[in-house]
């Protein structure tokens, strides 16, 4: 995919051909300037070959660290999620920090375990529903080659190497025989185990840093299995989408098991540290929309030519942009909707980072929306991402083939054909409202249809809270009124006419189309 054209190389084919033929009507192109909608015909054919459509961007979500997880704020969020994503899995950093009292030291120097903490963390999920992704991670000071190695996180976590790699094994060793013990192997074989968080760049400060990470990695999975071979372990969970090809070589030349890979990528990661591409050259700075996928692809082929090919691969973080503060606008529907399409058989579970603002990187949040990453701002106050994330669900569980960019078209097992629709503009972008046209095939020309929609009118909450004063702490009752004002309600109900259908997109729109055979 790394052909893709770039945006201003098609600006450059628009103007060319406005040159030629119809400059007035290319000046708008030009400018943004609309008179009237952009039009989009697309064509769904109710017959069209399909192929399975594992709702792989809802089965794990990610969430600040660990003892966040006692607080009722973020349980109330999570519930929240379940509801509408029915997620499986929850990843956060930090169940070794010092703050959950795993490790200590007595006062001969010997190894001290608590694993209070972690049982009211762990049993919190499971009784929602939810089972952990293990991030083994941050250091205990006590444990620390260098207790002063702090990262500048809020919560300060130890990034340092391990003082004793036998101590490291000794603490890896009980940990993972104390989660057997307390939940049993057949549970805790559903988990996995994921060796650190980043340490490509400033989680880890071992010397070098991918060789060090290799050693902790080694001894890490070996100390699991040691306790049970059916424990999943896996790696090496780097920024940018880095290092899966060396740390594939080193297992397989190490004879250390894997079971997964997982890494890192953002949509606003530059194409130079994701992609390798130069981001000065127009023809190699790809948009922000597609860099995700691009760099999915580019592991799952690094996973395909390794010696293992069939590692399943988990984008354990990824998010939409997050400039201008777009992660708390419709913008990130279409967003969503589109990295789905892309990535769509190239990797079996995405995390998005994160579904609760209930996040403390750099402190508690001083106000609902300030751009941060989750589905639900401060308060437990739904974002339109919220919404989207909600109507996405509703996708069937077979994709058809279909040629729009705009469009994933589904089908439920009752033969329902489950199509979501959206008019992408990136945030500092003048698109405006666009029509979609879809002609339906094979289908009854009168069929029933339902249709629910994120856009400025429906699902957005920014409006009804500037409508409110914008309270920087709002009450519970303001909390209630403003998700009871954005709640989407029941779908609107029409039916096709002579096998047709329009909608009126607004900018950054994303409709979820339910046609009912009859």
């Amino acid at each position: 995919m790394l052909w893709l054209i770039s945006r201003k190389n098609v600006l450059r084919v628009v103007i060319l051909l406005c040159i030629a033929a119809l400059p007035a009507a290319c000046l708008h192109a030009q400018t943004g300037v609309r008179s009237q909608a952009l039009a989009e015909a697309v064509e769904v054919n109710a017959t069209a070959p399909s192929h399975p459509f594992p709702h792989f961007w809802e089965q794990m979500f990610g969430s600040g660290r660990a003892i966040l997880t006692l607080r009722e704020s973020y349980r109330d969020d999570l519930r929240a999620v379940k509801k509408i994503t029915d997620f499986r899995y929850v990843r956060f950093h930090a169940i070794l920090h010092d703050e959950v009292g795993v490790y200590n030291e007595d006062e001969h120097g010997n190894p001290v375990y608590n694993f209070a903490y972690v049982d009211q963390i762990y049993d919190g999920l499971l009784k929602n529903g939810v089972r952990p992704v293990v991030e083994i991670s941050f250091m205990p000071k006590k444990l620390a080659f260098n207790p002063d190695a702090l990262h500048p996180f809020w919560y300060k976590p130890n990034v340092s190497p391990p003082k004793s790699m036998q101590r490291w094994d000794d603490l890896m060793t009980h940990f993972a025989q104390h989660l057997v013990d307390r939940y049993g192997i057949n549970e805790v074989a559903e988990w996995y185990f994921e060796v650190w968080n980043e340490p490509n760049i400033d989680f880890w400060n071992g010397i070098p840093r991918q060789t060090s990470y290799f050693e902790l990695y080694d001894h890490t999975a070996k100390a699991l299995k040691s306790v049970s071979p059916r424990l999943r372990v896996g790696g090496p969970a780097t920024a940018a989408a880095h290092w899966v090809d060396d740390f594939l070589k080193h297992t397989a030349a190490a004879h250390v098991p894997v079971d997964f890979v997982s890494t890192h990528g953002y949509a606003d990661d530059s194409v130079q540290d994701m992609l390798g591409l130069n981001e000065n050259n127009p023809d190699e700075n790809i948009p922000m929309d597609e860099r995700v996928c691009l760099a999915v692809q580019k592991v799952h082929k690094q996973i395909q030519a390794s010696t293992t090919p069939n590692l399943p691969l988990f984008w354990t973080e990824w998010n939409v942009p997050g400039h201008m503060e777009s992660r708390d606008t419709t913008y990130v529907g279409p967003a969503l909707a589109n990295t789905v399409r892309e990535c769509d058989g190239m990797v079996d579970m995405m995390s998005f980072w994160t579904f609760s603002d209930v996040f403390e990187e750099g402190g508690p949040a001083p106000r609902p929306f300030e751009g941060a990453f989750g589905l639900r701002a401060k308060g437990g106050i739904n974002k339109p991402s919220y919404y989207a994330f909600a109507l996405l669900h509703e996708l069937g569980d077979q994709r058809s083939a279909n040629p729009s960019s705009n469009v994933i078209v589904t089908k439920r097992k009752d033969n329902t054909l489950v199509i979501a629709a959206w008019n992408l503009v990136d945030p500092e972008n003048r698109g405006g409202p666009k029509t979609m046209k879809l002609d339906f095939l094979n289908m009854p020309r009168n069929a029933e249809v339902s249709i629910q929609k994120v856009d400025d009118e429906h699902g957005n909450v920014l409006p009804k809270y500037a409508a409110i004063g914008k309270p920087v702490d709002p009450t519970e009752a303001q909390v209630e009124q403003l998700n009871q004002e954005t709640a989407l309600g029941p779908p609107a109900r029409a039916q096709l006419k002579d096998g047709r259908l329009e909608l009126d997109l607004e900018r950054n729109a994303i409709v979820l189309v339910q046609v009912k055979p009859q």
